[in-house]
């Protein structure tokens, strides 16, 4: 409590006068804490508590501060750091080798967005153009690492608004769409395979078919979900008007996503900076008007099924050639070379225990991660190591969105509020 008294910014969160509850929110006077922890039930009908950190429905360690009249919400305060680990910092003590094993760990939910901004950044720093085959190979995984995401939130969504079947559908096809990943990248999670000039290692046999039957039953599934939610009434009554916030509001605060989607503004990077070969790619992108938590219940799943489009292109599209950039030697030599060629065996060794060099510069790369615009400030000194790494976290602004949104709502609606903005924790606290 003792730093909760000392937090300049909620000691607005406690009253100084005896006026009327009514009198205090029409008022422009300063509300300070008084040092007590409540106020005494003369000085307004209002309470403070908090959701979290513990609570289930915060989506990792997230705190929120409300401020309750009765059930309804006066205000509400997002309280973060308590999952702060310092991969920012980290990543200034890694080498470029390296560092997609540390920024793989942020968006948890989403860590091969998180793999590809980061080797976007060094890339262009390096000028270096990677293989076509290793661009489509990271289109068709992040794409991929979307649908895993949002399939995430279709079963802890349903479960926050006590819709607990979906909790197991939603976890049923996102198994599937994870084995897929691990056919292909070797981990289910954390896969530290898009690297800087390419990929870690070239495409399984017969994933065609893996992946094609793979989007099958998660397209059976997404249909299910459909049915199942959007013209529930029970759904509709807990979502529709529920958290709504307008595209200004959301441009005040950075916010960009499914967020930002969901108030109109039709605002997507993979449209309108296109990145990799989304150019060569024909996909919508999918916008609602309302701004409330059914709108961006459903940007999300239509967003697997755009996701799923895009998959299937990729199959049909894919290059043949390398899948990583023999040039400057930022990848390794082929396996084969090491025990014929004592250059190729230096390479290799130099390469995993001094990294490689970037020429001096700074840069920022951005792209679309399941969860808004993810960039990367990098800078070089021409060295083996980032001097300057920063991630622009989606979810970091996205969380802004909370306050707005739950404004003279209901307590439970703040439930529903959270999981609809569909925070990753372990990238607000980095």
């Amino acid at each position: 409590m003792s730093e909760l008294l000392n937090d300049p910014e909620t000691q607005r969160l406690q009253y100084q006068t005896a006026e009327s509850q009514q009198e205090l929110r029409g008022s422009s006077k300063e509300i300070v804490m008084t040092g007590a922890p409540w106020p005494d039930d003369d000085l307004g009908d209002t309470m403070i508590i908090n959701m979290g950190p513990q609570h289930p429905s915060t989506h990792g360690v997230l705190r929120i501060m409300m401020e309750l009249d009765s059930e309804e919400v006066v205000r509400a305060k997002a309280v973060i750091g308590y999952l702060h680990t310092g991969m920012e910092k980290t990543g200034e003590e890694l080498t470029f080798v390296q560092g997609c094993t540390n920024v793989t760990r942020m968006d948890y939910a989403s860590p091969l967005s998180n793999e590809l901004v980061y080797c976007l950044a060094a890339e262009q720093l390096l000028s270096l153009e990677i293989p076509e085959r290793a661009t489509w190979i990271r289109m068709m995984l992040v794409e991929l690492n979307r649908i895993t995401s949002h399939l995430l939130f279709q079963a802890t969504n349903g479960m926050d608004l006590g819709a607990v079947s979906m909790m197991l559908y939603g976890w049923r096809e996102r198994e599937e769409a994870l084995r897929l990943l691990e056919i292909i990248t070797g981990l289910r999670m954390n896969h530290n395979f898009i690297r800087v000039g390419g990929v870690a290692a070239d495409l399984p046999d017969n994933w065609q078919a893996e992946t094609l039957a793979t989007l099958d039953k998660v397209a059976v599934g997404v249909d299910s979900y459909d049915t199942l939610l959007s013209g529930n009434p029970i759904w509709r009554e807990r979502t529709v008007g529920v958290g709504t916030i307008t595209t200004e509001e959301c441009l005040a605060h950075s916010i960009t996503g499914p967020v930002l989607r969901s108030t109109g503004f039709a605002w997507d990077l993979r449209k309108a900076q296109p990145y990799l070969a989304y150019e060569d790619i024909d996909f919508d992108i999918i916008y609602t008007d309302n701004g409330d938590v059914f709108d961006r219940y459903q940007i999300r799943l239509e967003e697997i099924r755009e996701s799923i489009k895009i998959v299937k292109q990729c199959v049909a599209k894919m290059p043949k050639g390398d899948y990583r950039s023999q040039d400057r030697k930022v990848t390794p030599p082929p396996r084969a070379r090491i025990d014929e060629s004592m250059e190729a065996l230096i390479h290799h060794f130099k390469l995993f225990t001094e990294g490689f060099k970037v020429p001096a510069g700074e840069t920022y790369a951005q792209v679309e991660s399941p969860r808004g615009e993810i960039g990367c400030y990098m800078v070089s000194d021409g060295g083996a190591k980032p001097v300057r790494m920063h991630i622009r976290g989606p979810s970091f602004y996205n969380l802004q969105a909370m306050g707005p949104m739950v404004k003279n709502a209901l307590v439970a609606d703040a439930v529903a509020i959270v999981s609809s903005i569909d925070p990753i924790m372990g990238e607000v606290d980095r």
